[in-house]
């Protein structure tokens, strides 16, 4: 096929173990889906409907190595959220909370990188987050466990150092809406496709990094990522 202009480079995840690669569709990613996260960004905890904003493609990054990503432009308060990433390997739309999980190919630890200061700002005028959030290179993701192999995890340290030293850590069993609840929910509003992923939301704990920053995050069973910042 000929095209008007180059094709887009589709992004790609390593799978622990295996040959071949994941295809990256969307992602999707949780807001608040912890409540001392929610907390600290000043907003109610209450177990209310999930809410969901996209980041586009190439903002994911493949992390199974050590990897960097630019300091953004435009912004003078750059963060750090560690994340447990859902992997779809099988489409749906009204998916049962009972039915969720056999849509899942995988798991893996990840960031959602944060233009902070664009995002409150976009946040108090009531306008959509996308320069805060929605940028390229904004979603290092490590290596992708297939959950045949390591089954569902629904309690597992997760956690965060900067230059060696702590700066988040939880339990993913904190999550406000479980895997199965946000995958089941957002099937309503939008049929899932395979290759979508899904950021389940943060901890608390979130903070700015700058250039020259190492961030080490960890999921246990999911292994670990090395990101750093570069100029």
């Amino acid at each position: 096929m000929d095209y008007a202009v180059p094709a887009p480079v589709l992004p790609t995840l390593t799978v622990a173990g295996r040959g071949e690669r994941f295809p990256v569709n969307r992602v999707f990613c949780v807001g608040r889906n912890y409540a001392a996260h929610a907390r600290e960004m000043g907003k109610d905890p209450d177990r209310e409907a999930p809410f969901f904003f996209m980041k586009p493609a190439n903002a994911v990054v493949d992390a199974a190595r050590p990897a960097s990503v630019p300091y953004p432009p435009k912004t003078a308060n750059y963060h750090h959220e560690i994340e447990l990433v859902v992997a779809i390997g099988q489409g749906g739309r009204d998916i049962a909370v009972a039915d969720a999980l056999k849509h899942v190919y995988g798991y893996a630890v990840g960031l959602d990188m944060t233009r902070r200061d664009l995002q409150l700002e976009a946040r108090d005028k009531g306008r959509p987050w996308e320069f805060g959030k929605s940028f390229a290179l904004s979603a290092p993701i490590g290596v992708l466990h297939r959950a045949q192999d390591v089954g569902h995890p629904s309690a597992a340290s997760i956690a965060l150092m900067v230059n060696g030293q702590p700066r988040q850590s939880s339990d993913i069993d904190k999550l406000i809406w479980s895997v199965s609840e946000c995958i089941a929910y957002l099937s309503v509003y939008e049929a899932l496709e395979p290759g979508d992923l899904i950021m389940t939301g943060t901890p608390e704990g979130v903070n700015a990094v700058v250039r020259g920053d190492v961030m080490q995050g960890a999921i246990a069973g999911l292994g670990e990522i090395q990101v750093s910042v570069s100029a």
